[in-house]
This record gives C-alpha cells, sequence and structure tokens, in this order.
C-alpha cells in the first residue's frame, strides 16, 4: 500500500517534508563523530579503560551497521512513516541515557542502543525521499540536500561537540538529539506519507537472526584484530561471520520477498558505488579522529576553537554534497566521481608533511581538500544505489547504501584508527598521522581508477 503522492510533481509539503527528514539524518551522523572532541573530558570522569573507550567510540557505528539491512526491510512491510516514528521516539529516550550515564559499561550500552534506534531512522528518511519525489531529476537534488545532510553531520560533529563543551558538560553532546526528535514526532505525521511494500511478507526472522549473526561477528574479528593483533579469536570471529554471512545470503536467493535482494548486486554500477561509499568514509573517519587529536594533543587547542578549525572542510562538504547533482547533469558521473576522489587523495597527500612544527593551516588545507571530494561521493553514491531499485523496494536499498557509509566510518577508526594508534606508539603522534594519511591517498587514487571504469550516468 501506497498513501503518498504518486505523480512525478513535488509541492510545498514534498519540500517541507524534506527539511523534516534532513535533520535527523545530519544528527544521526552526527553522532558518529560528536564524541571525538568530548573524549579527553569524558576520560576524566568516567576513567574508562583504553578498550572500554574504542567501544564507546565505536558501538554506535557499528550497531547502526549491524541492523540497518533488517530495519530498511522491516520498513518496507510495517510503513516507513511509522517506523521512522518509533524510532525517533527511542533515540530521544536513550539519548537521555547516554547523556547522564555514571559509568562506562552503561555508556557503551546506551551507545548501543542508540545504534539499534539510529537503524530504524536512517533507512526510512532516505525511503521517504525516494517515494515522495518521483522525478530523476528532483530526487537526485532532494538526495543531494539529504546527503549534505548526512556529510555535513559526519563533519560537524566535532565542531558542535566543541561548542557545547565550552560551555558544559561531556553529556551535553548527546542533548542536540532531544528538540530535533520532538520536532519530527510532532511534524512527521502531518509532512510525512505513509509507504509500505503492499506485496511484502511477513519478515523472515531467520533471515534476521543470520544477518545479525553475520554482520556483529565480523565487525568484533575485526575490532579485535585491530586492538590485540593477531590471535586466536580475530580470525575466528571473522571466520563465524563469513560463514553465517553466505548461509545468509544462500537463503535470500531462495525467499521471494528477501530481507536483501541480492538481484540488486548484478548491476556494476550498484556494487562499485557500495565499494566506494565504504572505503571512502572509512578513510574519512579515520584521518578525522587524528586531525581532532592532533589539534588538541599536538598544537594544544581548546575544544572550541579545534571546532571551530574544522568548520571550513565541513561548508566544504555540504557544499559539493549539494552541487554534484546538478554537475553529472552536464558531465558523466564516473568523470565528476573520479575528479572528485583525486581531490580527496591530494588532501591525503598533504596531510603526510604533517609534522609537530606545521601548525594548523596544513591540516585545515588537507582536510578542507578531502571533504571536498567526499561530498559528491555521499551524494552520487547513495543516489546511484537508491536508482537501481524498484520504488517498493526502497526501504532496503536505502539501508545497503546507508550499511556501506556506516560501515565505513566504524572500520576508518576501529581500523586505521588502531594503525594509526600503533606506529604513535612506535614513533611519533604525526607519523601515526602521516600513516594513515598514506592509506587515505592509496584508497581514493584506486577508487578513482574504479568510479572511472564502472559507474555510469544517473538517470
Amino acid at each position: 500500500m501506497s498513501t503518498g503522492t504518486t505523480d512525478l510533481t513535488a509541492g510545498p509539503r514534498e519540500w517541507l517534508g524534506l527539511a523534516v527528514l534532513v535533520l535527523p539524518t545530519l544528527l544521526l551522523a552526527m553522532d558518529a563523530t560528536v564524541l571525538y572532541l568530548a573524549l579527553p573530558s569524558l576520560s576524566a570522569e568516567l576513567r574508562p579503560t583504553a578498550s572500554e573507550l574504542l567501544w564507546i567510540t565505536d558501538a554506535y557505528g557499528f550497531l547502526v551497521a549491524g541492523f540497518l539491512v533488517t530495519m530498511g526491510t522491516l520498513g518496507d512491510r510495517i510503513g516507513r512513516r511509522r517506523l521512522l516514528l518509533i524510532g525517533a521516539a527511542a533515540f530521544l529516550a536513550t539519548s537521555i541515557l547516554a547523556a547522564y550515564a555514571p559509568s562506562p559499561e552503561l555508556l557503551i550500552l546506551a551507545r548501543g542502543l542508540l545504534g539499534i534506534a539510529g537503524a530504524t531512522l536512517m533507512p526510512s528518511t532516505l525511503a521517504l525521499i525516494s517515494n515522495m519525489f518521483r522525478d530523476g531529476r528532483r530526487r537526485g537534488v532532494a538526495i543531494g540536500i539529504w546527503a549534505a545532510g548526512l556529510s555535513g553531520g559526519v563533519a560537524l560533529g566535532p565542531i558542535v561537540g566543541g561548542v557545547l563543551l565550552e560551555w558544559f558538560w561531556w553529556g551535553s553532546v548527546f542533548l542536540a538529539a532531544v528538540p530535533v526528535m520532538v520536532l519530527l514526532l510532532v511534524t512527521g505525521p502531518w509532512l510525512l506519507p505513509e509507504h509500505r511494500d503492499a506485496e511484502a511478507t511477513k519478515l523472515d526472522l531467520i533471515s534476521v537472526v543470520l544477518s545479525l549473526a553475520s554482520v556483529l561477528p565480523f565487525v568484533y574479528g575485526v575490532k579485535h584484530l585491530a586492538e590485540h593483533g593477531m590471535d586466536v579469536v580475530g580470525p575466528l570471529a571473522l571466520a563465524v561471520g563469513l560463514v553465517t554471512g553466505a548461509v545468509f545470503l544462500r537463503r535470500q536467493g531462495r525467499l521471494r520477498t528477501p530481507l536483501v535482494d541480492i538481484r540488486l548486486f548484478a548491476d556494476r554500477g550498484f556494487r562499485s558505488a557500495l565499494l566506494i561509499l565504504l572505503i571512502g568514509l572509512a578513510c574519512v573517519a579515520g584521518i578525522y579522529l587524528f586531525a581532532t587529536l592532533y589539534l588538541q594533543q599536538e598544537l594544544g587547542l581548546s575544544p572550541l576553537k579545534a571546532g571551530l578549525a574544522l568548520l571550513p572542510s565541513a561548508a566544504a562538504m555540504i557544499l559539493t554534497s549539494v552541487l554534484a547533482p546538478a554537475l553529472v547533469r552536464r558531465i558523466a558521473v564516473g568523470r565528476v566521481a573520479a575528479g572528485a576522489l583525486l581531490v580527496s587523495a591530494l588532501g591525503f597527500a598533504l596531510l603526510t608533511q604533517v609534522n609537530a612544527d606545521t601548525g594548523a593551516v596544513l591540516v585545515v588545507t588537507g582536510m578542507v581538500l578531502i571533504y571536498l571530494g567526499q561530498g559528491p561521493i555521499m551524494a552520487l553514491g547513495t543516489e546511484l544505489v537508491v536508482s537501481a531499485a524498484p520504488p517498493e523496494r526502497a526501504g532496503s536499498a536505502s539501508a545497503l547504501s546507508e550499511t556501506s557509509v556506516e560501515f565505513g566510518l566504524a572500520f576508518g577508526v576501529a581500523v586505521l584508527g588502531s594503525i594509526g594508534l600503533l606506529v604513535q606508539r612506535e614513533h611519533s603522534f604525526t607519523a601515526g598521522v602521516a600513516v594513515v594519511a598514506v592509506i587515505g591517498a592509496a584508497l581514493s587514487a584506486g577508487l578513482a581508477l574504479l568510479a572511472t571504469r564502472t559507474l555510469k550516468t544517473i538517470s
């Protein structure tokens, strides 16, 4: 059943609805990075161990990624607006729990619950946009604005955190969610249409269990290897995740209405877009963690000053996310994506030259270039993924797109962050920055070649 607008026009109600959907998207992305500048004050008060601190940072992103596919498909079945509003209420409650958590263990639990609540929100926002804007050109503009909110949230997280930490305690970074979720709960029933897949059957609970049993052990295995190196636990967890994942995919191929429509992966552009989103965001998250630490620990900037130093990069990402859909109407999407990734590679190359004497200018310049390149990738990659799916499967396609984004952010912190910290312990902080930047430059250049060869024009 679909009870929303079915023609190709988009009126004031749709554009107001888009504004309402962009706000929680920005907030959800902020929650992935908002703790970066709060870590020193949080550590001083709660005194977490090194392992607990990593879990506090990563639990949100990993559980968002783990539940996105399930929640995207659930929205196709019970209604995307309904799931969005349920998620908004849950996110509001768990944000308050995180803000006032008295111990590291409770904060980790709250961050995990925030991740599950966030997984109900993210695919619903993008799927609703796909249904509200059926005309390809207007949908491209709307998704570009949505992507600007997503990428802007990733970039603005530390900045907002820095502003709040200047006057309030570390828990205040979570309370920014409260007014946004209240606004969504009040205006959503009026501005947002309801959409669901009329032919969807009951949710296959076995597929849900297999999905979680493949994603979560794999995530744990990667994280364990990054923290502890090669031992029995890490490879075993990876093996469990991979074997269960193979069983999950085989089951999806036999179901009439699967949790993941594996036929979507037959499209080469779809596969490439997911891979570019995943690896591109991993590089960004890894270097952003070190940029914030460098500005505070090496240069001695306050959280507010460090956040303001990163403001130009946030503006760059938001601007290019919005402009990308207009650009691909004149230039092939593969060339736009490749050019953007090469700009990011140049930014990473600049950051390989950071040392104790270079100051903030080189870091700010490098981050601006990286984010100039990543803005179009966020917008175009998302549009390619969503356009490949039929409208009734928009929730599933949206979930796959956002799973790539969230996995990228989480893996960037867990893997590249751990590599950089290992080099830092053995040599120096700036050596850790340089190693992560070298990896980012190499991967961005490789992705540029992939984009040129595989990405097709967005229709």
